[in-house]
């Protein structure tokens, strides 16, 4: 049976998540709408990506913005259940753990539409990080858990739920590999150094009270730090003052494309980092990275010492430590290159099943 899918995309994650998926369903002739709620809306963090991936095309933008966890969840809900009502998806797909995730599964499952979750059943077992608190809820009202990882069944399991999942692999990987060449071929516009740390910060906990002390760290590091600069991060140290001084010591640039990214983390020595998907990057490339939070949802990159977590103040030491030590890495953690493929073909079985049992009335 053909599926009408509504896909519901909002921050930088998302779009690299979902635009493997959208070109599959299109492949399979299923009806592919795109809903973007603009949680992200800066053009580096949102814009580039509908220019870099020809199947990202948004047939909605809900112009939400940045807001309150409660502004942005709310204005999204009222948005999504419109769209929903008037487009009548028979599966809405949902990436992650954002605002726009939980949003979208909390809309469609008010509405009794099947909830399609892509990167279920990761944990960091940290209810402090409204990434946690959307994963939970999301994985929980979902008909459909798409899980990258071995761990993330398991960690489902001892939830209770174990029907309705599937071990599908990662998209960013697979799209990492289908992109390999262009990334090769893409020029940067930056002279690299023949050493250097890419660093990224813009969790809430790190562009808080921690910031001050992560630059502070940064900036001791022998090698030279490029650091592609979250428009949240700016913010806060230009309100610190510390802007000026921070551009001193590190390259600071704006955010970069999903291609531009993908080729500076590969010419990188070490990655310094809170983001859940730039842990994985650096591990399917093997580059060492460490991760300045004190859990991660990605527990599986922590086991051969190839991701360390660390605490703002160890920054410094542990990268003069991580410099000059080899790491290993598992070459099948995140596995699959028709991870999108076995994604839409999961949703068909598990739709057409479930209309099946509603036609027999068994």
């Amino acid at each position: 049976m053909l599926l009408r899918v509504l896909s519901i995309v909002g921050a930088r994650p998302n779009f690299i998540k979902m635009a493997p998926i959208i070109q599959a369903l299109k492949q399979r002739k299923h009806e592919s709408i795109l809903l973007h709620t603009g949680q992200h809306y800066d053009f580096n963090m949102a814009t580039i990506f509908f220019k870099e991936f020809e199947d990202l095309k948004a047939d909605y933008n809900l112009g939400v913005g940045s807001g309150t966890h409660a502004y942005q969840t709310g204005e999204m809900l009222k948005g999504i259940e419109k769209v929903i009502l008037e487009e009548e998806p028979n599966v809405v797909l949902v990436p992650g753990d954002t605002n726009t995730t939980i949003a979208g599964a909390l809309a469609a499952t008010k509405l009794h539409v099947k909830v399609a979750h892509v990167e279920a059943g990761l944990r960091s077992y940290d209810k402090r990080m409204p990434e946690e608190i959307n994963r939970i809820l999301t994985d929980h009202c979902s008909d459909i858990l798409l899980c990258p990882t071995q761990t993330a069944i398991t960690n489902l399991a001892k939830e209770g739920i174990k029907e309705r999942v599937a071990l599908v692999g990662d998209t960013m990987y697979e799209l990492a590999l289908k992109f390999q060449n262009r990334i090769e071929e893409i020029k940067l516009e930056i002279t690299l150094p023949q050493e250097f740390i890419l660093a990224t910060i813009h969790r809430a906990k790190n562009v808080g009270e921690r910031l001050g002390e992560i630059m502070k760290q940064l900036i001791e590091i022998e090698l030279p730090v490029i650091m592609p600069i979250h428009p949240r991060t700016k913010k806060k140290l230009l309100e610190l003052g510390l802007y000026e001084k921070v551009t001193e010591k590190l390259k600071i640039i704006e955010p970069l494309g999903y291609l531009e990214f993908s080729k500076l983390l590969k010419k990188a020595k070490i990655v310094i980092t809170d983001s859940g998907g730039v842990q994985k990057e650096a591990y399917w490339n093997e580059i060492p990275c460490i991760t300045v939070r004190d859990n991660t949802e990605w527990i599986e990159t922590l086991k051969t010492g190839a991701n360390i977590l660390v605490k703002p103040e160890k920054i410094a030491e542990t990268a003069q430590k991580v410099a000059k030590k080899r790491c290993s890495f598992d070459k099948n953690l995140y596995g699959f290159l028709n991870t999108s493929e076995r994604i839409v073909k999961y949703m068909e079985e598990k739709i057409e099943n479930k209309e099946k049992k509603q036609l027999t009335g068994s």
